[in-house]
């Protein structure tokens, strides 16, 4: 089975969701690193997300040049 890529507003949901948890001062020790670990992950979803768009973002000037971000 396909695992669901996420969306990157889905990603940035479930961070918020996760600092909010790790704010909370009941939060165990365990539980704080489990929610770090999977912060982590998605961290690095949204950063790998982010450099994808930003490679194939193509700024044209004024004058018709392509130029690369």
């Amino acid at each position: 089975m396909a695992e669901k890529v996420m969306k990157l507003e889905e990603a940035f949901e479930k961070l918020n969701s996760i600092v909010v948890a790790l704010e909370k001062p009941e939060v165990s020790l365990e539980d704080s690193f489990g929610l770090y670990q999977e912060g982590m992950k998605l961290l690095k979803t949204c950063n790998d997300s982010i450099d994808k768009v930003e490679k194939q973002l193509i700024i044209l000037s004024e004058n018709g040049e392509t130029n690369e971000l």
